[in-house]
This record gives structure tokens, sequence and C-alpha cells, in this order.
């Protein structure tokens, strides 16, 4: 089975961190398969595309939300997923908060950062982290477990290795302050680069489903 083959093979790769199935425009049939080959985190980035997902195999897998949240999408991100990786302001820290309170759930979070600072990509700046970070430690019902970003798109993945390098610098200034043990970035093509780097947890779709 070519999933359960190319999970193996990234696995090798990992050492001790985890890795997220990122499963956008992935059946269930094909996520199934996934989870019968040892995984057990899904990351989707789409919210009503993860609630018919959900119908299928809630108890079988952890969902991660990877993708952007809108404010307006909250509540229901909340019912449904185990970790929100794309937390990038207080105002939507704030709403997650009071959405949780609301069911009694408390909410693992990572915060995004725009390493490169792209116009065109979410996540907070560089040095809006720290104060998101102080913020968010201060919530009841918001669990700040790390980091998390994406990284530019670039031909060569080596050139991304300063970005990386970049944000585990942040990650380590405020990791025993905050007790973050969560750094997620690395997709299919920078994945090793990543983990080099420090990653402790990476996001891969396209080299798991190729």
């Amino acid at each position: 089975m070519q999933i359960e083959k190319n999970i193996y093979k990234i696995k090798e790769k990992l050492g001790e961190a985890t890795l997220v199935a990122a499963t956008k425009g992935r059946s269930v049939e094909e996520i199934q398969k996934a989870i019968s080959a040892g995984i057990n985190i899904i990351g989707e980035n789409y919210v009503q595309e993860a609630v018919e997902k959900h119908k299928y195999l809630t108890g079988k897998v952890t969902f991660h939300l990877i993708g952007h949240l809108q404010r307006n999408k909250v509540r229901k991100v909340v019912e449904i997923f185990d970790m929100i990786q794309s937390v990038d302001s207080i105002p939507l820290a704030q709403k997650i908060n009071e959405e949780c309170a609301k069911i009694n759930k408390t909410m693992p979070v990572l915060i995004e950062v725009n390493i490169a600072e792209e116009k065109n990509k979410t996540g907070c700046k560089p040095e809006e982290v720290e104060p998101l970070v102080s913020f968010i430690s201060k919530l009841t019902k918001v669990q700040l477990k790390g980091l998390m970003t994406m990284g530019p798109n670039l031909d060569d993945t080596e050139k991304l290795r300063p970005y990386f390098r970049e944000m585990k610098k942040i990650f380590n200034r405020l990791q025993k302050e905050y007790n973050l043990s969560v750094l997620s970035m690395g997709m299919s093509d920078s994945y090793t680069v990543a983990v080099k780097e420090g990653a402790t947890m990476v996001r891969i779709g396209k080299k798991i489903f190729e």
C-alpha cells in the first residue's frame, strides 16, 4: 500500500518529531488508510471540510486546525478540533477563550508566526509573538503549547534554514518561561530541513498521499 510505504519513509527521517498528516482535499477513505498506517493526528485547513470528515472519523484521530481561522468560525472550530495551530492575534485568542468557556473546554493552541513577514500570508510578525504569548498565558480556557510557521515558498528548501533557525531562536527564548513544547514547521518539501533546525512537529500532505 503506497500510503503506508510513504508514511514509513517519512517517519524514518523524523526522529522525535510528531507527524501531522495534512488532509486538505483528501477523502475519508484516504485518511482511514493513513490512520491504519499509524497516523493519529490530521491537519485540516477548512472548517466546513473538517466538519464533514469529523462525522466519520471522530474518536479515530486527533483533529488540528492548520489553516487560517476567522473569528466567525471559532464556535464550530472549538467543538470539533483538538488543537488550533493558527492563532495569530489577541482578538482571535480572546474569541477562542470565550467560545471554549461556553462548552467548558480547554483548547491547546499554537501561535502562527509569519516569520518571513510576507504580505500574502497570515500569522503574527516576529515582534508580536511575545505580547501574544503573554496574553494567551493569562487565559483560562486556552492552553498555549508552542509556535507554528509556514515559511516562505522558495525553490530551494535549503534557503529556508535561516527562517527555521529564527523560529527556533524565538521558541527557545520563550520556552522555559511559558512551558512551550511544540515547534510546528516544515511540510512535504521542507520537513527534513525543518527537523534538523529544531521542529518538534511537521505537517505533511503531498508526500503521504502522492
